[in-house]
């Protein structure tokens, strides 16, 4: 697992720990039931607070991504499919709303975004 933090950002560290783990879980980077480092272990390498790393841990765990074992630590939940597939809906979502803004600004009508969409998801089925 590869995580860095930038101190001089201003996003709270323990929101760039949070997506950077999130966005390898989507991906498949962090597969189901890979362990992550421990609290402590990652605090230490990364040169953060142990109460920051859990706060991302926690709320990793609350977004159903994680879950974690007492005594044998953070694993990439098993059950988190649904979970995985929300998110991606969400930012799916996101990402046409994006696009109809865009479409819009530009002139486009429904119909030739449709159409455009149409192309593309047919070429990616070829």
């Amino acid at each position: 697992m590869n995580l860095s933090v930038s101190f001089t950002t201003g996003e709270p560290i323990y929101l760039q720990l949070r997506e950077q783990i999130k966005n390898q879980i989507l991906s498949g980077a962090l597969p189901e039931g890979e362990l992550l480092p421990s609290i402590r272990n990652l605090a230490l390498t990364l040169k953060i607070s142990v109460i920051t790393t859990k706060r991302a841990y926690d709320e990793l765990e609350q977004e159903g991504l994680v879950a974690s074992v007492s005594g044998k630590g953070t694993y990439v939940s098993g059950s988190n499919k649904e979970s995985i597939r929300e998110i991606k809906y969400r930012q799916l979502e996101d990402r046409i709303k994006a696009i109809v803004v865009e479409s819009r600004n530009i002139g486009l009508k429904p119909q030739e975004v449709v159409q455009l969409f149409n192309l593309f998801y047919g070429e990616e089925n070829a």
